[in-house]
């Protein structure tokens, strides 16, 4: 009887373990281990590491998104005041500023900006800034640093920066900020700014030249002339004329402190073939310290013990208050404990862990757009129905980016100050429809531009007053692109009538250098060939390598290319320089990638560069973009437009496009997030309970058989 009954009674034990086991199987799916997921743990994603955490070196967007939360120059945008301003960081106040005579001599009110010849910025620091616990700070009960002179026997077992069993830390003093400007200047390190420091930190071209055969170590007790210390918390910075751009500087990495104490540790031999360097584990005062750099998998951040007193801010802009984002005025920062960035290398696994709450934010790839974007009748974007139910929020934000195709002002065709040139060039930005590329290749994300400056940054003008009048009329309240009539027209008096090269008799031929070389760039190049063809000119599209790429650029070898800027800082200047002579690629090596030079713009732009911000400036700005929209140096492209998606546990977001340090104001409401963690990834139990079913009923012929079996041979 027993062997009858052993089939039912396996289908009925399924059945009844069945809802147990779906139980403990709500959180199959989940990436994180448990303990994690009642944290306060933020989940975000890269796709390549980054390949420099030095602040000194470090100068990309993937880079500053780790080391932004790591170090901490003396001041910081705020978070949440528009226009952007600038308040103290490690800094007591905003610094300083005193003007000095070429005798260094300090001028009196009211100062003339002829008069000018040094300017010097005070900065006082907080007492009391403490840096993250590191060996490389570690001292024995003698005072005597365990870790700086290591032995190749101490090394060997030596694999990672937590194989170190003690750490240490010590307060931030000004001393430390004085000791990274001299890093900057320090060539071996290869700083991407040195070369603009050196014309304007006062003798740093000369120290730099000084240190160039020295060992790191004694960058520490040489002297740098432009920059001093007063006392343990004030330091001097003195720069050659008035630059007031320079205070957007002293916001970034690069001007964040370092402990002497951390060259002299990494720089012992053996540490960097184990990958300890400061490029892989960095030292600061920051909310946050790297406790795993795993570039293969994932990269942890974790918050710094030794934090000093910072509170998220009380006031912002007049809406705020009511969206929110003053619900944690004056709360001690950071909220979150653990930030946890995964390697994500495809976009479709990375949406769908966002869609199951495994991702607190996510941007929106092309695949997956019209999964959560729809567009309004009046061009407006909004989340779908779908994206609403879950509670995901949408936030858009204009870059302060320019994207645009650049004429080699030195070719003989395209270049030049001629008149049949410029109209040439004039013809081309007319036929290339910008709008249509956001359209098609960036799924409506980007403005088209009207000029170099981007939306948010000051000189940039509304409406009427800010188009490009050369490319567009102003027609029912908005910019209406001209006519391809009127860019023929152009061509003609060009004479390329019909595009028509009169030299050859054939059609014109204009060659586009690129690095887009795989194949899905192939429709963006068919597209840009199509909008030349509007005029009867052949683009030739010349694909290559980076290196070779960045080389046509330097020896003026391109006739036409694409690039794109991104603001160091919120000031025209950052944009307007990239159109001034003396800083053109070929003849300087500046970042005027066009070589456009004009002497008028030259004149103008050196007036406006240092003013301060008034009417006389505004003025001088549009005068400047009234000069760039004639000549042509460039087709004014677009400014992207970033669409950010996040969950609603995912408080204190607001778009700030110039901080780097972002992270420390957000927090993370757990319960939340664990709830519709668990609602939205409850296992479908009937596939599972058919395929039971199935296996048991595939089984019954077998069962019957052998029942027979064994009953005639119980009866033998």
């Amino acid at each position: 009887m027993q062997v009858y009954k052993a089939p039912l009674l396996l289908c009925v034990s399924l059945i009844v373990l069945f809802p147990h086991t779906a139980c403990q199987a709500t959180q199959l799916n989940n990436p994180y281990t448990e303990d994690e997921g009642n944290r306060s743990v933020l989940y975000e994603s890269f796709t390549e590491r980054p390949k420099h955490l030095e602040p000194a070196a470090a100068y990309s967007s993937n880079e500053y998104a780790i080391i932004g939360q790591i170090y901490e120059p003396p001041f910081q945008y705020h978070y949440l005041k528009r226009p952007y301003q600038l308040v103290p960081l490690t800094a007591t106040k905003m610094p300083d500023i005193q003007y000095l005579n070429a005798k260094g001599e300090p001028l009196e009110p009211p100062v003339q900006d002829s008069d000018i010849a040094f300017t010097d910025y005070l900065i006082d620091i907080k007492p009391k800034t403490a840096y993250q616990p590191h060996p490389a700070l570690a001292k024995n009960a003698a005072g005597d640093y365990l870790y700086h002179q290591l032995s190749p026997a101490q090394i060997q077992p030596l694999h990672n920066l937590t194989d170190f069993k003690e750490t240490g830390s010590r307060e931030l003093i000004a001393d430390d900020y004085v000791y990274q400007i001299k890093r900057l200047a320090y060539p071996k390190l290869q700083s991407p700014i040195a070369e603009l420091m050196k014309n304007y930190i006062v003798g740093f071209d000369e120290f730099s030249k000084q240190v160039a055969n020295q060992p790191k170590a004694t960058l520490k007790n040489q002297p740098l002339t432009g920059v001093q210390v007063i006392n343990r918390y004030s330091y001097r910075v003195r720069i050659k004329g008035k630059y007031p751009q320079f205070i957007f500087w002293l916001a970034m990495p690069f001007f964040s402190p370092m402990p002497w104490e951390a060259d002299v540790f990494y720089d012992q031999t053996g540490l960097a073939d184990k990958n300890i360097t400061l490029d892989w584990f960095p030292i600061g005062t920051g909310p946050y310290l790297l406790a795993e750099n795993n570039p293969n998998r994932r990269m942890i951040l974790l918050k710094n013990p030794l934090f000093h007193d910072e509170t998220y801010p009380s006031e912002g802009e007049a809406d705020d208050l009511a969206k929110g984002l003053l619900q944690d005025a004056g709360k001690p920062l950071p909220f979150i404990d653990k930030v946890v960035f995964m390697l994500e290398k495809e976009t479709i696994p990375y949406w769908t862990k966002f869609l199951q709450g495994y991702y607190d934010q996510s941007a929106i790839a092309s695949d997956s757009f019209d999964q959560a974007i729809q567009f309004t009748g009046s061009g407006g974007a909004r989340l779908t129905e779908a994206m609403q139910e879950k509670g995901i929020q949408l936030q858009t934000a204009v870059t302060t980016s320019s994207y645009y195709l650049g004429f080699n002002m030195l070719d003989t065709t395209v270049g030049g100050s001629s008149e049949q040139a410029r109209k040439l060039r004039q013809a081309i930005a007319i036929a290339v429809d910008f709008e249509e590329y956001i359209a098609i290749f960036m799924n409506g994300r980007g403005v088209a531009a009207q000029g170099v400056l981007p939306p948010s940054i000051y000189g940039f003008a509304e409406g009427k007053e800010g188009i490009n009048p050369y490319v567009y009329n102003w027609q029912d309240g908005k910019a209406q692109r001209k006519n391809i009539s009127e860019a023929k027209q152009l061509m003609t008096e060009a004479g390329y009538a019909g595009g028509i090269d009169p030299k050859t008799k054939e059609p014109l031929i204009l060659y586009f250098d690129t690095t887009a070389v795989n194949v899905d760039d192939r429709p963006r190049m068919n597209w840009y060939r199509k909008q030349f063809e509007k005029l009867g000119i052949q683009l030739v599209v010349r694909a290559t390598d980076y290196n070779r790429f960045q080389e046509k650029l330097r020896i003026g070898n391109a006739q036409l290319f694409f690039l794109g800027w991104n603001a160091d800082y919120p000031d025209p200047e950052n944009f307007l320089f990239l159109f001034y002579g003396p800083h053109g690629k070929t003849k300087y090596g500046g970042e005027n990638s066009s070589n456009y030079q004009n002497p008028e713009f030259d004149r103008l732009f050196e007036q406006m560069r240092n003013m301060d911000n008034s009417e006389q400036r505004y003025q001088l700005i549009q005068q400047l973009q009234e000069i760039a929209r004639h000549d042509v140096p460039w087709l004014f492209g677009f400014h992207p437009k970033n669409f950010l998606l996040f969950h609603g546990w995912y408080k204190n977001i607001k778009p700030n496009l110039m901080a780097n340090n972002q992270l420390k104001y957000t927090r993370i409401d757990v319960a939340t997030r664990t709830e519709k963690r668990q609602q939205w990834n409850q296992p479908i139990a009937w596939p599972l309970l058919l395929g039971v079913v199935g296996v048991v009923l595939m089984f019954m012929p077998a069962i019957k058989a052998y029942r027979r079996r064994t009953h005639k041979t119980d009866l033998d």
